[in-house]
């Protein structure tokens, strides 16, 4: 078992790294659609609008909103199966191993939204308190895979385990105070299909096409009850079984039994299958099905389109901030949101790990020093994209609020990646001197 899940991570890592590659470049050509003569067409892209008519039902949205709509539904349909399987089987499903990432995460996010509001003395943008709440795990993790094997892989469990229940803040946050006025009735259709797959997932029942059906339907009563529909994601995601239909051992001896069959079928008059070979590769792609879980084979699928597509396509549709003449900024919003990225994250993450530590509630990872944990506490400041998410609900049609918001996010993240990223390649590695006690 402990062979299988760094390897299991170290999958995910790649995967979250390239992403965060990806998504920094599709920063930068953002910014130089929006500052170049290409800048009328990236808006024009921006709001067109997409959608479909069908007598009085209609669903019509500037191609904006149906990414942040739509696909970051399914961004946050990956969180959700991330946190579930976090909390039943991985780093957060005991109380030793999730220790030092919950005081670091509470630390992380209660320091910046104090941060920001003190800074912030602008009535209008008291609503962005939420914005420097969360870390970004693709850039975050990208920043980290630059130092190679300079940093532990318990450091970037460590990471990611924070960034997760960042996540799970950041989520309860846009439920709870960036949803609009809610229409009840709306929810209670919505929690007709809801039940159904909860009904299923009890009995480990994973039909995919009616949880497909049933999704599209949940993100369609969310998005017009007032709740955001990324949040339909998440729910959604706890729908789906952990386990499997059968066990590892069990299929290992049917591949044989079956392998034994096709070999005893195999034909050299053709070179097609018999059909009794079809059958047996029917039956290996039955038994497949079995022996993944629904949760682990979705997140495996996932992985590739969030981190590679839907992130940079978020990220594009954005970021692109237009530095015009005459641009008037709001520069105390830019220093708020950037210092409480930078200095509310790093003062925040270390502060209550710090404190974690001293009290024994929680322990170092292994092969991990208290340096590293400090300088991923400046990698925590990167909050690229839940913080501009959480900005586009928090300023929406506030266009120089918005703007200065995304300004800020960029600095704080920027800063905090370039700092982050310097501590921890000049950090001392972890030897019998280096120590908490």
């Amino acid at each position: 078992m402990k062979s299988i899940i760094p390897t299991a991570f170290q999958k995910f890592d790649r995967s979250q790294s390239l992403g965060g590659i990806l998504l920094f470049g599709a920063t930068i050509i953002a910014l130089i659609f929006a500052n170049s003569r290409l800048g009328d067409f990236y808006d024009t892209l921006r709001e067109t609008t997409l959608g479909f008519e069908a007598g009085s039902f209609s669903l019509k949205k500037p191609l904006l909103l149906w990414v942040n709509d739509g696909l970051m539904a399914i961004f946050f349909f990956m969180i959700g199966l991330e946190i579930k399987r976090e909390l039943m089987i991985g780093e957060l499903n005991s109380p030793s191993k999730a220790a030092l990432p919950l005081v670091a995460a509470l630390g992380g996010m209660l320091v910046p939204v104090a941060f920001y509001l003190v800074l912030n003395n602008n009535p209008r943008a008291s609503q962005g308190w939420g914005i420097p709440m969360a870390t970004d795990i693709a850039f975050s993790l990208a920043i980290l895979k630059l130092l190679g094997n300079r940093v532990p892989v318990g450091l970037k469990v460590f990471l990611a385990a924070f960034a997760i229940i960042d996540d799970i803040g950041a989520v309860l946050v846009i439920a709870l105070f960036y949803s609009s006025s809610i229409d009840w009735m709306k929810l209670v259709w919505a929690a007709i299909p809801m039940a159904l797959l909860v009904f299923l997932n009890l009995k480990n029942l994973f039909p995919k096409y009616l949880h497909l059906a049933c999704g599209i339907i949940i993100w369609y009563f969310f998005l017009k009850s007032g709740i955001h529909p990324t949040i339909a994601g998440v729910l959604l995601a706890f729908t789906v079984p952990l386990r499997q239909k059968t066990d590892a051992h069990t299929f290992t001896e049917e591949m044989c039994r079956i392998a034994d069959e096709f070999r005893e079928h195999d034909s050299d008059r053709t070179p097609l299958l018999t059909p009794e070979q079809i059958e047996r590769i029917d039956d290996i792609e039955q038994w497949t099905e079995k022996v993944q879980s629904p949760l682990q084979h979705l997140e495996h699928v996932l992985h590739g389109w969030v981190a590679m597509f839907i992130m940079p396509v978020f990220a594009f549709f954005n970021a692109g901030v237009a530095f015009r003449a005459g641009m008037d900024p709001d520069l105390p919003l830019i220093t708020a949101l950037a210092l409480s990225l930078f200095l509310g994250k790093t003062i925040g993450v270390t502060l209550f790990s710090f404190a974690g530590l001293k009290l024994k509630l929680a322990s170092l990872p292994q092969g991990v020093t208290f340096g590293q944990i400090f300088g991923t506490a400046m990698l925590a400041g990167v909050g690229f994209t839940m913080s501009m998410f959480i900005a586009s609900l928090a300023f929406s049609g506030a266009e120089v609020l918005m703007d200065s918001a995304k300004i800020g996010i960029m600095a704080g993240s920027l800063v905090s990646g370039v700092s982050g990223y310097l501590i921890l390649r000049f950090c001392r590695r972890e030897n019998k001197h280096t120590y908490i006690s």
